[in-house]
């Protein structure tokens, strides 16, 4: 399988940033093609699939999110599963079942659709809140629980969710723990006049995901993931992503800041960028532009916060305002 013109990189082959950055081209230029006019969407979902997270792709009906997902899926050769979650799925159906096999009297593991490096879940907040529950450990510790078994999930793994807001009708809104979970969320919004119309004329009469050829496949993904993990970040910046995360748990208009584990996936995704564009040090700017994606669906606003109207993503740029930010050395 190629990357263009240029042998893909193949896991364990020693890869460096420079294939970070082309791999994330590769899938950049793929995706572009067919969610049209939305690139720091396109680059923010790369972004947390580089940094070993799981995407949460929030906005209203047929603006694209099941489209974005499945994208970036078949853009890369690996095994790829779709859970339609409704209000009578079973945690059963994603985590697997034990089942007796009568011919040598022992119970066999079936697998169940979570068993795969890229899950698209569709409208994950239409499914009750104990199906919900079943991605809990799969998401934190990729992993299965059944019968007292555990069960790996296969690397890399990544789970990209799809939701519609919680007004809408026939949805449960999702746990604070298993918003948690998940390092970014998006908003893929309305497309522009142009891209709308180059939307009419590219994808009228096919659906574009039929055109869609693997630019990398899973191994290479894992490398780059390994290269991620690599990048390095100053204690300056680690402390920097610290005191935002400190300043959204003191923050009078937020009555839930953010976790810990909030702080490590920040950081993780600003690895990520930073690998991306070339750069084997995280400065402040990645932590910036990343900080509303990955904070903002974690934290619950005070009431006076919305009584104002005052978004998540607009507290976490004051919080950004008002934190210090290093000075270069």
């Amino acid at each position: 399988m190629t990357l263009g013109s240029r042998e893909t990189v193949r896991e364990g082959s020693g890869a460096t940033l420079e294939d970070v950055g082309a791999v994330g081209e590769a899938l950049a230029a793929t995706m572009n093609a067919t969610i049209m006019g939305k690139p720091d969407v396109v680059e923010t979902a790369i972004t947390v699939l580089f940094a070993e997270g799981h995407l949460l792709i929030e906005d209203v009906p047929g603006v694209g999110k099941t489209m974005l997902a499945k994208t970036l899926a078949r853009s890369i050769a690996a095994s790829e599963r779709r859970i339609q979650f409704t209000p009578d799925l079973l945690p059963s159906d994603i985590t697997g079942v034990s089942i007796y096999n009568q011919e040598e009297h022992h119970f066999e593991f079936r697998p169940g659709a979570i068993f795969a490096n890229v899950v698209v879940g569709d409208e994950i907040n239409r499914a009750s809140p104990k199906a919900q529950s079943a991605l809990l450990e799969c998401m934190e510790e990729q992993q299965v629980t059944v019968d007292g078994q555990t069960h790996p999930l296969p690397h890399p793994f990544i789970i990209m969710a799809t939701q519609n807001p919680v007004e809408m009708e026939g949805t449960y809104p999702l746990p604070e723990a298993q918003r948690d979970r998940f390092m970014a969320r998006l908003s893929v919004g309305y497309p522009t006049g142009p891209a709308e119309m180059e939307m009419l004329d590219h994808h009228g009469a096919a659906s574009p995901l039929d055109d869609i050829e693997p630019v990398t496949d899973g191994g290479t993904v894992a490398e780059m993931i390994r290269v991620v993990r690599s990048v390095h970040a100053s204690s300056a910046v680690r402390q920097y992503v610290v005191d935002i995360a400190t300043a959204t748990r003191h923050s009078s208009a937020i009555r839930l800041g953010a976790s810990p584990r909030a702080t490590l996936h920040l950081l993780r995704a600003a690895r990520a960028r930073a690998a991306l564009a070339g750069r084997d040090h995280v400065l402040p700017d990645d932590v910036q532009a990343l900080a509303a994606v990955v904070l903002g669906h974690r934290l619950l606003l005070g009431s006076e916060a919305q009584l104002s109207r005052r978004t998540p993503t607009q507290v976490v740029g004051e919080i950004l305002e008002r934190t210090r930010v290093p000075a270069p050395r």
